[in-house]
């Protein structure tokens, strides 16, 4: 249950100056957003295109299924987190989809690269809050993306539904969840979404970019928030804000399989 009232409360929000911050970028970023194709068109058009869908982030593990992956990447639909995308790109693995969430310059740096045609059909997702680096970074390459609102008073004050509204949730995984239903995938399956610190300590998969960021954390949150394995074997390391992560995210799978 508490669990349940803290998601709830996350949900509008829990900084003001980050509420603010977002309203300055919306307002920056609404030319973009309304010269851009609707993310309501892309789930009209494209849904049930595949059966399965692979959601890919940056865990511990994803090093270890990469080889798999790359194997079965023209059999299904890769949706990649943005974190991800760089890494995806090393390992030539091509997703169809890349979303983006955050509103903060740092991951505007995910964008800030130039992979020439491994970027060709690529659509990169972002939401109306980004960054606008992340805009001119996307841009500078001639990237196919478009901006979708997440759910917000001052995108409903506009009346700018038919951009389409993203899932809510407080990942991009949850996001890109809420794309793979909207798509009408009948298998969903996701890699290298741990929400849980590897054996070795690691936050992230060894290519990530941002590892040295998540420096000290596996101390701080060590014996404090553990959950079960997979698999249901033993318990792994978790931290407070993954395991609400993991709920929402147990939430709305739930949901999903009831329509």
């Amino acid at each position: 249950l508490i669990d349940k009232f803290k998601n709830a409360i996350l949900l509008k929000g829990n900084n003001s100056k980050d509420i603010l911050q977002g309203i300055q970028q919306l307002i920056y970023n609404l030319p973009t957003m309304l010269t851009h194709p609707p993310y309501q068109n892309l789930l009209k058009q494209r849904e049930s295109l595949s059966d399965t869908a692979i959601i890919v982030s940056t865990g511990p593990s994803l090093t270890k299924q990469l080889n798999t992956l790359k194997q079965y990447a023209n059999k299904a639909t890769i949706i990649s987190a943005d974190s991800s995308y760089p890494i995806l790109a090393k390992h030539d693995i091509k997703p169809d989809y890349v979303l983006s969430l955050e509103r903060i310059l740092l991951t505007s740096e995910f964008f800030n690269n130039d992979f020439k045609e491994f970027d060709k059909d690529i659509i990169f997702i972002t939401t109306h809050l980004t960054h606008p680096q992340t805009i001119k970074n996307l841009k500078r390459n001639n990237r196919n993306f478009m901006l979708a609102y997440r759910g917000s008073e001052i995108a409903k004050y506009l009346k700018i539904f038919k951009y389409g509204e993203l899932s809510e949730g407080h990942s991009v995984a949850n996001v890109a969840y809420g794309l793979a239903v909207f798509l009408r995938h009948k298998n969903i399956i996701f890699i290298g979404q741990d929400l849980a610190y590897g054996e070795d300590g690691f936050s992230h998969t060894k290519d990530y970019q941002n590892l040295d960021k998540h420096e000290g954390h596996y101390q701080r949150d060590f014996g404090n928030f553990r959950a079960l394995a997979y698999g249901g074997k033993g318990f792994v390391e978790s931290s407070f804000i993954w395991n609400l992560f993991r709920s929402f995210l147990e939430k709305r799978i739930h949901e999903a399989n009831q329509l």
